[in-house]
């Protein structure tokens, strides 16, 4: 992927930059090209070798579409549940490191709902409230609206998709319920068909 001056870009774990210029710089003999970003968070520089923007994972910010998109799926009441904390902790490091908003919703959702029943450990803290300020700044960037404007319907829509989840858990308890009792039924029938089999042979003999 190429890009230009002036060109808005995500740049993973380091958030939303610029591309202010792109040079060639010769390091041990070797000519390399470098992006020259402005990471708006911090107001730092950071260069990014032209070779090696897929391996770093550089890419486009989002447009207006997709932010739309973002937030149905921030929303939408699926959320990944694990239960051991550190194969939870890799899939979601490896979710931050891809550089993906989407990647990065995943993560919120699931670490925003785990923190409601239980005490998150510092390093599992500290990336929910990265994943949240990443999608926060990247969002308020494309659209043009304040962070605050922005943080209150991410919140929103979380408040949203765990009300989804407790609906969706709710019908698949009920249908569990429905199906068992049919079940309990038959089973109670057969035994008391097998009773009474039995005592009319018993009778007979």
């Amino acid at each position: 992927m190429t890009f230009q001056v002036g060109d808005k870009v995500i740049y993973p774990n380091h958030g939303l930059g610029i591309v202010e210029r792109i040079e060639e710089k010769t390091i041990l003999g070797t000519t390399c090209g470098f992006f020259h970003l402005r990471i708006v968070s911090n107001d730092t520089t950071v260069l990014v070798p032209v070779a090696n923007v897929d391996g770093v994972g550089l890419r486009k910010a989002i447009t207006d579409e997709e932010v739309e998109r973002l937030f149905s799926l921030l929303g939408d009441g699926k959320i990944d549940n694990h239960q051991n904390w550190k194969g939870r902790f890799k899939d979601n490091s490896d979710k931050m490191r891809t550089g993906s908003i989407y990647d990065m919703a995943d993560v919120l959702k699931s670490l925003t709902f785990l923190s409601k029943s239980k005490s998150l450990s510092f390093r599992e803290k500290r990336m929910l409230d990265r994943a949240k300020a990443l999608i926060i700044s990247e969002i308020s960037e494309v659209i043009r609206e304040k962070a605050i404007a922005v943080e209150e319907r991410v919140d929103q829509a979380l408040e949203k998709c765990f009300v989804v989840k407790a609906r969706n858990v709710a019908r698949t308890a009920a249908r569990t319920t429905k199906i068992t009792k049919p079940v309990k039924a038959a089973a109670a029938v057969a035994v008391v068909a097998t009773t009474t089999v039995r005592r009319a042979a018993a009778r007979a003999s």
